[in-house]
C-alpha cells in the first residue's frame, strides 16, 4: 500500500488535537524525515495552543468572580492614544458571551498588527456588543488627556447595547451608575479588557492610516501620530496640522 503524502498528513493533522491519537502513533513510525517534522511541528502548535488556554483561563479571573456574584453583562473598557501628539484620544467598551473563547487575547500594545487584525474581526464576531468612543485633538487641548480619556471611556460605555451591569476598566474609575473594578495594567489581566484594548487600537490605527492620505509628511500610517523621527521632521519642516494637539510638546512650540 502506498503510504500518505505529506501534504495528506499535513491536512489531516490540521483536524486532530492530540499527540495521543492513533493516527499520530501511527506517524511516529514513519521514518520519512518530512513525516517526523511535520509530528514535531504539530506537537509544537499543541504545546502553544495549550498555553494559550492556560492564559485565557488566567485572564477570566475577573470575569468570572463576576458572573459569581450574579453579573451577566461584564464591559471591559479600555483607551489608546494617550501619549501620541496628533489624532483623538479613542477608547473602546466590549461585551463577551459568558462562554465565549478568544485565544490570544492579550495587551494590544503586545501584539503584532497583523494578529491584532484578525484578533479585532473575532472579537466583532462574538462580542454581545462594541462601543467605541473618541474625544478629538481639540478636546484633549480643552479637556487634559486625562479627562479626555475618561469622557472617551464614558461614551463607549453609552454606546453598548445592551448596557452592561458591570464594569473592568483599565486603570480608570468612571462617574457612571454601574458596579465597577479598577484594574491596573488590566489589558494584559481581563480578557474584556483586553478585547477593549485590541478593538481601540486597531479603529485607531485605521483612522490615523486615513489621516495620513490628508497630511503625508508626519508618518501617521507609521507612527499613529507619536512623536517618531519622521513625526519631528515633518513638524519642523510643515508646522503643524488640524489634528495636532495644540498643548502637547513639542507641537506648541510650533504655533503661531
Amino acid at each position: 500500500m502506498k503510504p500518505e503524502s505529506i501534504a495528506t498528513i499535513k491536512e489531516h493533522l490540521q483536524n486532530l488535537s492530540s499527540l495521543d491519537d492513533p493516527y499520530v502513533e501511527n506517524l511516529r513510525q514513519d521514518t520519512r524525515l518530512g513525516v517526523q517534522r511535520l509530528v514535531g511541528q504539530f506537537a509544537k502548535r499543541l504545546e502553544k495552543e495549550a498555553q494559550l488556554k492556560a492564559k485565557y483561563a488566567e485572564m477570566q479571573v475577573f470575569e468570572h468572580a463576576c458572573y459569581a456574584q450574579g453579573h451577566t453583562l461584564i464591559a471591559g473598557i479600555d483607551e489608546v492614544g494617550r501619549g501620541p501628539l496628533a489624532g483623538p484620544v479613542v477608547s473602546a467598551a466590549v461585551i463577551l458571551p459568558q462562554n465565549c473563547e478568544i485565544l490570544g487575547l492579550n495587551d494590544s500594545k503586545q501584539l503584532s498588527e497583523k494578529k491584532r487584525d484578525a484578533l479585532a474581526k473575532e472579537i466583532r464576531e462574538h462580542a454581545i456588543a462594541i462601543g467605541i468612543g473618541i474625544l478629538s485633538p481639540e478636546e484633549i487641548d480643552q479637556l487634559n488627556i486625562y479627562q479626555a480619556s475618561k469622557q472617551a471611556m464614558m461614551q463607549a460605555v453609552a454606546q453598548l447595547t445592551p448596557q452592561p451591569d458591570h464594569l473592568l476598566i483599565d486603570a480608570m474609575t468612571l462617574d457612571l451608575p454601574f458596579p465597577q473594578e479598577k484594574i491596573i495594567k488590566g489589558d494584559a489581566r481581563s480578557i474584556s479588557i483586553a478585547a477593549a484594548s485590541i478593538i481601540a487600537k486597531v479603529y485607531r490605527d485605521d483612522l490615523m492610516k486615513e489621516y495620513h492620505k490628508l497630511y503625508p509628511y508626519y508618518g501617521f500610517d507609521k507612527n499613529a501620530g507619536y512623536g517618531t523621527k519622521t513625526h519631528l521632521e515633518g513638524l519642523a519642516t510643515h508646522g503643524i496640522t488640524p489634528i495636532h494637539r495644540k498643548t502637547f510638546a513639542p507641537v506648541k512650540q510650533y504655533l503661531q
